[in-house]
């Protein structure tokens, strides 16, 4: 019976948790759920019951909550060797987020500026520097609840994307949301496709989970149509786009393709550089070949022979096999001997189609486009532990000094607790995702480490850590990435202001001002600690 606890808990907390999601905007507007202007008949569409702020919020916890149990209990189940068939799970995932694509958006108001930035776009004005606020008599741009003075923050093929959608719409803003959603939702299932189709088959349904039947991720990425989806969707492509075979053997034009893939990423939003760094760690030109194995390299983040994947969890296989021939195509001597001038110039390649590609975007998006970035650089956002440093810094340097050193100090952090997963997770099988590869794993320790570590930060960033770790074996950065999204996510519920009575003011104020900073912190120390304790562990494992 207890074995059949976990499954059980795990398909009912994950149905719970997509339905729930669902209905939501299934019963029209709400405080969870903003409203639409443009025709009755035009998707997307709901039942216009529009439900209490108190029942709609109760709703979205109960999704949040359901759904973070269902995936830890599901996460758990998985690893006592449960087996269920993952194209089910793939298909109701990308089921439920067709489902969503034809219902309003929920849990903030983002879509709306979304549909503002497109519609000054197409207008043919600049988004970068042309605010909402700007044309009050314009339905689309009027209807923006929240940053109307603000210019846009994201990249030029969001606005691209966004314009696009604005012609389709006109001055619609449903059609207009709609025609985002169809696009979000291609992202979405996009990536779940791909995922799936990477993974190992013993994998599968551990890939499908964290990302297709994930109901955080269906919440935020889905349900609430974040750009995000579509940025994930660039990593992703570009992380596969490489081929089976290790990243100094792939062809030419597969590594031109990868780079023009994470140029369109960054294009999409500048984050999206972080999960950059994990084809270049795959292509550093110092690393030993492959054949040598990880100990030979001083500790890669790739497997090393069967043994290395039976480890991880996946099936036996030859992760080796073939590599002296790859070494040989790359020009290197046999038996792991260095062949860095060859990697070095594969990395180029990467590195310089996808800057190339990015920077064009950039320049064609005009002067203002990195304005709003830059001021966001220095935005503190509630929930995060730096905003009970920021009040301490406040106190001792003056209302503007926290900056400076609040923008040192996350960096720092970044850089020390990507150094510290590293080293606890470089053990041949512990991040290393399928066929030996490297890259999904490095850019997973980097892009958790920047999410523990920055100081603006929202529960839908976490879409892309998720993805990532779909491609790699389980480690302690799953439980980590759960529990860190459940707890943001409730601290933003919802992620809007619009529609909130004054007697739930305190879940702005006392759940994520002063609840959610504290529980992060604690769960980034704790991950801190695992790391160091595991990385001590390992060096005396090879001592």
């Amino acid at each position: 019976m207890r074995a059949r606890a976990l499954p059980c808990l795990a398909v009912t907390g994950v149905t719970a948790g997509i339905a729930l999601t669902i209905l939501i905007g299934l019963l029209g507007p709400s405080v969870m759920v903003p409203h639409l202007p443009g025709p009755p008949g035009q998707p997307p569409y709901s039942l216009g019951l529009g439900p209490g702020p108190h029942l709609a919020i109760a709703l979205g916890a109960a999704a949040l909550v359901a759904g973070a149990l269902g995936l830890a209990a599901g996460l758990a189940a998985l690893a006592r060797g449960w087996a269920p068939d993952p194209r089910r799970l793939l298909l109701a995932g990308c089921l439920a987020a067709v489902v969503l694509a034809f219902l309003p958006p929920s849990g903030s108001a983002d879509h709306l500026n979304y549909a503002a930035y497109g519609r000054i776009a197409a207008l043919g004005l600049d988004p970068y520097h042309t605010t909402p606020a700007a044309l009050p008599a314009d339905p689309v741009a009027a209807a923006v609840e929240e940053w109307r003075g603000t210019p846009s923050v994201y990249g030029p093929v969001a606005t691209a994307v966004q314009a696009v959608a604005s012609l389709a719409g006109g001055v619609s803003v449903r059609l207009t949301v709609f025609a985002m959603e169809l696009v979000n939702a291609a992202a979405f299932v996009a990536v779940a496709v791909l995922l799936y189709r990477h993974a190992a088959p013993g994998d599968r349904a551990r890939a499908a989970l964290l990302w297709a039947a994930n109901p955080l991720v269906l919440y935020h990425l889905a349900a609430g149509m974040h750009v995000d989806t579509l940025a994930v969707a660039c990593v992703i492509a570009a992380l596969v786009a490489k081929g089976r075979g290790e990243w100094p053997a792939a062809p030419a034009h597969r590594l031109a393709g990868a780079g023009a893939l994470l140029g369109l990423g960054v294009a999409v939003k500048v984050t999206a550089g972080f999960a950059a760094l994990g084809p270049a760690w795959a292509l550093r030109p110092w690393r030993r070949g492959a054949a040598a194995g990880a100990g030979a390299g001083g500790g890669d983040l790739v497997a090393s022979g069967a043994r290395g994947r039976a480890a991880g969890g996946g099936p036996p296989g030859p992760a080796t096999a073939g590599v002296p021939a790859a070494g040989a195509r790359a020009g290197g001597p046999a038996g792991g001997a260095p062949f860095g001038g060859w990697r070095a110039g594969r990395l180029a390649v990467v590195a310089g189609v996808a800057v190339a590609v990015a920077g064009a975007c950039y320049l064609l998006a005009g002067p203002y486009v990195l304005d709003q970035v830059s001021r966001a650089t220095e935005m503190v956002s509630l929930a995060t532990p730096w905003a009970l440093v920021k009040g301490w810094l406040q106190a001792l340097f003056g209302p503007g000094g926290y900056r400076s050193w609040i923008r040192a100090g996350s960096l720092v952090l970044l850089v020390l607790l990507a150094v510290l997963l590293a080293r606890a997770l470089r053990e041949p099988y512990r991040l290393a995702g399928a066929g030996g590869d490297p890259a999904p794993g490095a850019a997973a320790v980097v892009v958790a480490a920047w999410l523990a570590t920055a100081p603006y930060a929202l529960p839908w960033y976490d879409g892309l850590l998720f993805a990532l770790l779909a491609m790699v074996p389980a480690s302690a950065l799953d439980g980590f990435a759960l529990a860190r999204l459940a707890v943001l996510s409730l601290g933003y519920l919802p992620a809007r202001q619009a529609g909130r009575p004054a007697e739930l003011e305190w879940l702005v104020t006392g759940v994520r001002a002063t609840v959610v900073p504290w529980i992060l912190l604690a769960l980034t120390v704790a991950l801190a600690c695992w790391a160091w304790r595991a990385g001590a562990r390992s060096r005396t494992r090879r001592g």
